[in-house]
């Protein structure tokens, strides 16, 4: 607001301006949410075959925790070196999973696991099972990070954490 407009004449101001402020803030979360979503995110291409239904006619609930898997190991495969890939393995710890609606034979769906955080050991992951835009299932999911070597948990180095979250 400019030095000396009285309180009636900074209102209209004071009102674009916030509101200019404010959509550049917004752009700039949303940038930030879409850049930090590049790093912590995979995207999971599956076409459903005869092999994943099951006596219902849809695609058994099983299933979906294996391709659940595949999307938070292939994750972990595009970021972490060859080196690092081969000395790290991943277990799940505990799935939540939520069925919105069935998948059927020939249809492509994608599977997007998306990093939380990490915490330790442990990274926290949330997953969607996704037909086009329409939300299949839903999975909160923890892994633990163990040693190739002698399989017990070790945690995750500072600066792969940091190439989780870019």
């Amino acid at each position: 607001m400019p030095l000396g407009m009285g309180l009636a004449q900074a209102q209209p101001y004071r009102d674009v301006h916030c509101q200019n402020f404010q959509a550049v803030i917004e752009n700039l979360t949303a940038f930030r949410y879409i850049q930090a979503m590049a790093c912590t995110s995979h995207h999971h291409l599956i076409t459903v075959d005869s092999a994943h239904i099951d006596f219902m006619g849809h695609v058994n609930n099983a299933f979906y925790l294996s391709w659940v898997q595949d999307a938070v190991l292939g994750h972990w495969h595009s970021i972490a070196s060859a080196p690092e890939a081969a000395a790290h393995l991943w277990i799940a710890l505990k799935h939540e999973i939520s069925y919105r609606r069935p998948a059927f034979v020939g249809e492509n769906i994608t599977v997007t696991a998306v990093l939380d955080r990490i915490h330790g050991t442990r990274a926290f992951y949330s997953t969607l099972v996704k037909r086009g835009e329409e939300v299949l299932a839903e999975v909160s999911s923890v892994w633990c990070c163990l040693s190739s070597e002698s399989r017990k948990p070790v945690r995750i180095a500072q600066d792969i954490a940091q190439r989780f979250f870019g």
